[in-house]
């Protein structure tokens, strides 16, 4: 398959996940590499994690959760398959410094740390204006 990169295209960023709207939290992909990637997330009023104009740390862990999706998403794309069901397995760790407002865009770094046998060691790292807002590490499992 051919390198769409950068894509914001909604659609193909969601043929790369299972979640269907209105639980996508991932809506661009700005990198991508066997042990990396950049997603991007545009945060709407009508999306289920905001109370009171305020994506709520849950929601932040959905995005990041849905990130590691994108990534084993896109690497079945390059091989011609179709994109896996996967589940979070374990948080080992998540932070979140601050809470993003509608409107406000996501930078989402996800760093391969370990995978075997279908369980992946995520770093995840989350940015809004450069600054870093969350932080994660987890472990995905693929069905």
């Amino acid at each position: 398959m051919e390198n769409k990169l950068p894509t914001s295209d909604q659609h193909f960023v969601e043929s790369l996940i299972p979640q269907r709207s209105p639980f996508v939290m991932v809506n661009s992909i700005a990198d991508y590499s066997e042990t990396h990637l950049i997603s991007g997330f545009e945060i709407k009023e009508e999306n289920i994690f905001v109370q009171d104009g305020i994506f709520q740390a849950s929601g932040l862990v959905e995005h990041q959760a849905q990130s590691v999706a994108l990534h084993t998403g896109y690497k079945y794309y390059l091989l011609g398959k179709e994109a896996p069901t996967g589940y979070i397995g374990v948080i080992k760790s998540f932070d979140a410094e601050k809470l993003p407002h509608v409107g406000d865009l996501l930078k989402t770094e996800v760093t391969i740390l370990n995978e075997i046998m279908g369980v992946t060691l995520v770093d995840i790292v989350t940015k809004l204006n450069d600054d870093i807002i969350a932080s994660s590490q987890m472990k995905t499992v693929v069905k």
